[in-house]
């Protein structure tokens, strides 16, 4: 028989607890890949790579706390704990993939698009490999239509998403960009849930084995949420990545300003041993056939 699916078993705690975790993970690790284009000093591999690390746990995050509230009236619901954490490692390595190339690569067109695909498919990879990683007592089925729906976006999520990162460089744009990109991600994940139907094989399965989800995703879920947070620690400390703006790799307007000043001292300077030279060669020609002409004194200090 068909099961009585429902996503939001908490009402609207658990969607919200999941954008909230998604902008998290984009805001972080937009700030990061930004922080390679302001500073060409800074060690480009090991901020993307934070980035990328940051933005897949918010993706992983957000999926699994959006799943919490997600139920089979009829059956009760496990996890694949292998599954769960291989999702984890494709959300991230995906993601790095896309983020390296745009950060390595530049951000042409060409580039963009192609990081944006396969971010893309890495975020609905990881979305449909945590779908298989639930075991219940019935079958799943997806509506293949709602399926491409949620890849195209993904995909495109994915893509604003890089372009915001390589595009919009201040602190508050950038934060309106993660915002926007919560929406897309949840949205995606939502979308994808929309075409999922269960046909339960009996009506025993009410009490079929398994723990609560929240008895193994809760515990999952606290690695993550704690590298969030401390990602967001080393955001927090580098100025340059909460100012965003480029005038560290720029010559202060001081320097600037001083400096024709110092060059035009240099030149006075030149000018004036120049007069006190030729000054010189004046009284060495005249001392011979002058015996009484006392050499003039140089300017009292």
């Amino acid at each position: 028989m068909e099961g009585t699916v429902d996503g939001f078993r908490y009402g609207v705690v658990t969607p919200v607890a999941a954008y909230l975790m998604a902008c998290l993970g984009g805001a972080l690790g937009l700030r990061c890949i930004v922080r390679t284009l302001l500073s060409h000093e800074s060690w480009k591999p090991g901020w993307l790579a934070l980035g990328a690390a940051s933005i897949g746990c918010g993706i992983w995050t957000m999926h699994f706390i959006a799943m919490i509230g997600f139920q089979v009236v009829e059956t009760r619901i496990r996890y694949d704990v292998g599954l769960t954490v291989l999702s984890l490692a494709v959300a991230i390595v995906v993601v790095g993939i896309g983020v390296f190339i745009v950060g390595y690569r530049g951000a042409s067109t060409l580039n963009l698009s192609f990081a944006g695909v396969i971010t893309g498919l890495g975020v609905a990879a990881m979305h449909y490999l945590g779908m298989a990683a639930l075991h219940l007592n019935g079958t799943i089925h997806y509506d293949p239509a709602i399926v491409a729906l949620s890849v195209v976006i993904a995909i495109v999520a994915a893509t604003a998403a890089l372009w915001a990162a390589v595009t919009i460089r201040g602190f508050l744009t950038s934060l309106g960009a993660s915002l926007i990109m919560g929406v897309a991600v949840t949205g995606m994940h939502y979308t994808g849930m929309s075409a999922v139907s269960v046909h339960v094989h009996s009506r025993l399965g009410g009490s079929w084995a398994g723990d609560s989800p929240t008895s193994l995703l809760l515990p999952m879920l606290l690695g993550p949420a704690i590298f969030l947070l401390l990602a967001g620690v080393v955001v927090m400390f580098d100025p340059l990545l909460v100012l965003g703006d480029g005038d560290w790799n720029r010559r202060p307007a001081s320097a600037a300003r001083t400096a024709p000043q110092s060059d035009s001292l240099f030149e006075d300077q030149e000018k004036k041993a120049s007069r006190e030279d030729q000054e010189r060669r004046v009284v060495q020609a005249r001392a011979p056939q002058d015996p009484h002409w006392a050499a003039p004194r140089g300017p009292q200090r």
